[in-house]
């Protein structure tokens, strides 16, 4: 663990563009959150508002009144939202700023590097701290080309794939890796975006802040070097976007170049048109055929979880019934129901694999 952390996110906690702090709060090995910068939902736990569920995380107005009233001390102040285009709010420059004249370490996951901005960067320079862009490219001479190495990997490695962007993917791939575990499996995770490192958990890379030639190696030496240190019985990959999303068709490198043969199919009944923007105009195709395009890359989806955004529980349950009998596969609701019964799909996996041997 790097230590003590805040999180910032400029009004939006109760908001789906806070997604990289909601995932850090759910859960991480990087970091022990001990406050989250919020004005609009001042007072408040913020697992509360999250998910519903206490986790002693208290949400500060503003980064003086967290210095002042909080009994934690923090050594890093991580951005914790993802905006459209991954821009800095204007707004959320001062504190920053203000952070660092503190000797507090600055995170981000944004597309916009921090350390960029000449007025924080001397300003860090000046107090002694770091700024951490965790989307900023690694120089070419750090990265991997594809070498078919990874046919030599036995572990089975379980991608979770979306019908369309921000679905959960990463905290199903977080908790299945953590049921496994549980399970008594030794089972890593390869993470794929920002809040994957944030959450510190596995290797991996930043998917879409790599060049486009180097991804397939990436992915490839991500499992390889992961392999080498764990040896685990299974792999669970992050996805990122949709096959089908036009504005960031993702997934077929996971199926090609990641060799992965299983798929766990996230999906929300609730969402009409991809990115949830219906000026778009572009309706997210029935999850039938998304199976359907699976298989035809070689994968088999053992599962669809389901992500119940928009939905209450009652509508959520008929949803998961439609599924079921629609698809012949187990339709699970991970948040309200956890993943055991995919893990056990896992096991029959890995018994099934090590029987061919």
């Amino acid at each position: 663990m790097d230590g003590n952390a805040i999180i910032l996110t400029d009004g939006l906690l109760h908001q789906y563009p806070a997604k990289t702090a909601h995932g850090l709060i759910r859960g991480t090995e990087r970091y022990r959150i001990v406050g989250v910068i919020d004005h609009v939902s001042v007072g408040k736990d913020a697992g509360e508002v999250v998910d519903g569920n206490t986790r002693n995380i208290p949400v500060y107005p503003d980064l003086a009144s967290f210095l002042k009233n909080s009994p934690e001390t923090a050594q890093y102040c991580l951005v914790g939202i993802a905006p459209k285009g991954g821009k800095l709010p204007a707004t959320m420059k001062a504190t920053i700023a203000e952070a660092i004249q503190q000797g507090i370490n600055i995170v981000s996951g944004l597309h916009e590097y921090i350390s960029d901005m000449p007025e924080l960067a001397a300003l860090a320079q000046e107090h002694g701290v770091q700024i951490i862009d965790v989307r900023k490219p690694k120089p070419k001479s750090e990265l991997h080309f594809w070498t078919g190495k990874i046919k030599d990997i036995p572990a089975p490695r379980v991608a979770v794939l979306g019908t369309d962007v921000r679905m959960g993917k990463r905290t199903t791939t977080r908790l299945l890796t953590q049921a496994a575990e549980a399970a008594g499996l030794k089972a890593q995770m390869i993470f794929t975006g920002q809040t994957g490192w944030m959450q510190g958990r596995g290797k991996g890379f930043i998917l879409d802040s790599t060049y486009n030639d180097f991804v397939s190696g990436e992915l490839e030496h991500a499992i390889l070097e992961s392999y080498a240190e764990h040896q685990p019985d299974v792999f669970f990959v992050e996805g990122q976007a949709a096959l089908r999303n036009p504005s960031g068709p993702c997934g077929s490198e996971y199926l090609v170049s990641g060799q992965v043969k299983y798929v766990v199919l996230q999906h929300a009944p609730a969402r009409v048109y991809f990115d949830d923007n219906e000026e778009l105009g572009i309706k997210i195709p029935p999850i039938s055929t998304e199976i359907q395009l699976i298989e035809l890359y070689g994968a088999k989806v053992l599962a669809v979880t389901l992500n119940t955004a928009g939905l209450s529980l009652e509508q959520a349950k008929e949803y998961q019934q439609q599924y079921q009998e629609e698809l012949g596969l187990p339709v699970i609701l991970p948040l309200e129901d956890g993943v055991g019964q995919i893990i056990e799909l896992v096991k029959e996996v890995l018994e099934q694999e090590q029987a061919a041997v």
